[in-house]
């Protein structure tokens, strides 16, 4: 009887914990039955709900407050440092899908120093791609942290005051040359297309086709620095391919060696591209107001937030508000407000290190590609002032 007793009691047990997963499905997703709620977790939108939360909208419409949270102590992403870090509330990324480790490499594939593209570029013709385009800029102060002309949202849990945003930076330009290195950790990003100029996509909004992908920004941006004159190695590696995760330990070890091998370098360009969504997942494109040919950019500055070792990641922010008051000097509208976050994103390694998030996967490659040439044209500017 007592065994019986038992079985009764766990199976009882069971049932009472599936319900309540269920209604805990429910009551964070936003689906008005029980159905939609399990279908709507296999849909893409949630997925870029997710990376939206991680870069720090805490409002995003695609997730309910008992979903957002949950999200803080539900150890479900990956840390972008990919490092194990003391704090608790780290912030993570997440990956798009599972990959088996044993096929990532341990090791970047080699990459010639100033590697040009193997095939002539695609076609582009600033065509609309038919995605809604609006311009994002802050409307209330309040939250900012501002100096001058430049707002910054501190998303981090380090301590920023107002004297850290000035325009007194550390690195600087000198004779020796290369001094740049542009790399992408997520090299496959890509954006919208007009009807016609299509790519082979590799995943939602990614490819392996270098003329379509940020590593053809990367082109650009290095053609504008050395018509300025500045020295500009291009790394091309795809450092999230074969497998997303892992792919900011991937492109630090390709950052290490270039430094290795050209000690001249002082700045590093991670260029990346954002995604911008509605409640229903559709995708937005960000444009500048001024030069509505061009996507709106944005700075990700990585801190010691997160407890690991960081100790000059305002030499870094510095930089990125320089940059940021010059360019919108001409463009008041070109950047987003720079966000600073707990993460590191490999900028321990310089105090001239940028993350730039170049237009929106609803943008068009014309539009980046605008974008791109208005950044190196102020970043050029900026270094030789």
């Amino acid at each position: 009887m007592k065994h019986r007793a038992r079985r009764i009691l766990r199976g009882t047990a069971s049932c009472v914990l599936m319900l309540a997963t269920l209604w805990a499905v429910a009551a964070a997703a936003p689906a008005d039955s029980l159905e939609q709620a399990r279908s709507m977790s296999t849909e893409r939108f949630l997925q870029l709900a997710l990376l939206r939360f991680e870069r720090g909208d805490m409002l995003c419409g695609e997730l309910t407050l008992p979903t957002q949270l949950a999200l803080y102590v539900t150890p479900l992403l990956l840390p972008a440092d990919e490092e194990t870090a003391p704090a608790a509330d780290e912030r993570r990324e997440t990956a798009p899908a599972a990959e088996d480790a044993s096929a990532v490499p341990s090791e970047p594939p080699e990459a010639p120093a100033r590697d040009k593209p193997q095939s002539a570029p695609p076609l582009v013709t600033g065509a609309d791609n038919g995605v809604r385009a609006t311009t994002l800029r802050p409307s209330d102060p309040s939250g900012y942290l501002i100096y001058e002309n430049v707002f910054v949202n501190n998303a981090s849990s380090a301590a920023l005051d107002p004297e850290d945003l000035s325009f007194d930076f550390a690195a600087k330009l000198t004779d020796d040359a290369p001094q740049v290195l542009i790399v992408h950790t997520h090299g496959c990003e890509a954006y919208t297309m007009p009807p016609g100029e299509e790519y082979e996509a590799s995943d939602d909004h990614r490819t392996l086709d270098e003329g379509y992908n940020v590593v053809r920004v990367g082109d650009e941006i290095a053609r504008v620095l050395e018509a300025a004159g500045i020295g500009v190695l291009h790394d091309r590696t795809l450092h999230d391919y074969p497998g997303y995760s892992g792919a900011y330990n991937r492109s630090l070890e390709t950052v290490e060696r270039y430094r290795a091998e050209y000690p001249s370098i002082v700045y590093v360009l991670d260029v990346h591209r954002d995604a911008v969504t509605d409640e229903s997942g559709e995708h937005y494109k960000l444009l500048c107001a001024e030069e509505p040919a061009a996507a709106q950019l944005e700075f990700v500055v990585g801190s010691d937030g997160g407890g690991l070792e960081h100790p000059n990641w305002r030499d870094n922010l510095r930089l990125a508000c320089a940059v940021q008051s010059t360019l919108l000097a001409d463009y008041p509208t070109l950047m987003r407000p720079i966000i600073v976050r707990n993460s590191r994103y490999n900028q321990q390694v310089t105090t001239g290190s940028l993350l730039v998030e170049v237009g929106t996967a609803g943008n068009s490659l014309a539009e980046a590609l605008a974008a791109a040439r208005l950044f190196a044209q102020g970043f050029a500017k900026t270094l030789k002032s």
